[in-house]
């Protein structure tokens, strides 16, 4: 067990500048495993029936572990595929990573609370402090496991700002706040002016907007595909904050853009139909995992109403350009090689 790379550049320990922007209360520790395997922890710090106070500014809300499963089960369901795969644990935090880390600093920050609970907290130059610290049962905590990406030596990436970042301060705001033209601008930057990007982060949009997500202010792509590459769904924490709150401004790219791939539409209107239900659908999948329930009732119901509001959306723009500037038609096949010869062929 070790702390995540942003931990260490907080601490000056590596230069981790192209994996992640550094965080200040969220712990995250890196387990590895007898195979060599790695994946992220991400710790309980918010039991599943609580909602995030409405009066949380997104930026200094909490991370939720079964955010980040549940997004990974929603992504898969909307055929996405960008989150890598995270599943529920329970982490006995003493023989698990206490007993087994080499890294002194982390050993320092554990000790046992006033109920006997075995506890640690995260080591960072500010806002890290024992009030912050997450605590067994009095070994045992709920977390989140989430596959590694391969190195950067195997597999580079980049991070890049979301067009649509918002702003992080109380009272500023960002241009595409206050203009509703502002897609008109992204539209001629590269590499939104000439490729499947801007599409891309619609669909990221869409996914936001159904975990409730506010915090995307960078996405990730792999720069062996180049522009049209995919974008990487990562950080998926701060989702399922409030059920009781649509937060419609995530919906900007899509709203503002007026375009969608065909291929997305299709799957939320199937997920729209009675039989194909996405609560049910949700609900079923994450039966699977090991912490199930993962999502409370109200959280998978505010996921019928927010599908409802993307179509509703969608719609409105085809009524005011039309399906055909609207709807971007990605479900051609490209032509497998056997084809291919037997028309040379002929």
């Amino acid at each position: 067990a070790d702390y995540s790379q942003d931990e260490k550049a907080l601490l000056g320990a590596c230069d981790c500048s192209q994996i992640v922007k550094p965080s200040g209360v969220h712990l995250k520790l890196v387990l590895r495993f007898q195979d060599f395997g790695k994946a992220m922890f991400k710790p309980m710090r918010q039991r599943r029936e609580e909602e995030t106070p409405e009066d949380f500014f997104y930026f200094v809300d909490f991370q939720r572990h079964n955010a980040e499963i549940a997004a990974f089960h929603l992504d898969r369901i909307l055929d996405f595929r960008r989150v890598p795969p995270t599943v529920g644990r329970l982490i006995n935090v003493t023989k698990d990573i206490l007993e087994v880390t080499k890294n002194e600093v982390l050993q320092s920050v554990f000790f046992v609370s006033p109920a006997s609970n075995v506890c640690f907290f995260a080591k960072c130059p500010y806002m890290c402090k024992t009030e912050y610290a997450v605590c067994g049962n009095p070994h045992l905590l709920e977390g989140s496991l989430s596959a590694f990406l391969p190195s950067l030596n195997l597999a580079p990436r980049l991070s890049i700002p979301n067009p649509w970042i918002r702003s992080y301060s109380f009272d500023g705001k960002e241009e595409w706040e206050v203009n509703p033209l502002y897609c008109n601008t992204v539209r001629e930057i590269y590499p939104y002016s000439n490729s499947n990007r801007l599409l891309n982060i619609v669909d990221m949009a869409i996914f936001d907007f159904l975990i409730g997500n506010m915090d995307r202010h960078h996405y990730e792509m792999f720069t062996k595909f180049g522009d049209d590459g995919f974008l990487l769904h990562l950080d998926n924490a701060r989702g399922f904050g409030r059920h009781s709150h649509d937060e419609i401004s995530i919906l900007a790219p899509l709203s503002q853009c007026c375009i969608i791939k065909r291929t997305t539409l299709l799957r939320l209107q199937l997920l729209a139909e009675p039989e194909y239900l996405l609560s049910d659908v949700m609900r079923e999948s994450l039966l699977q995992d090991p912490l199930a329930p993962v999502l409370t009732e109200p959280h998978l119901l505010a996921l019928d109403r927010r599908l409802q509001l993307i179509l509703a959306a969608v719609g409105k723009c085809i009524d005011t350009f039309g399906e055909a500037t609207v709807v971007a038609n990605d479900t051609a096949q490209p032509q497998s090689p056997a084809e291919h010869r037997a028309k040379v062929g002929t």
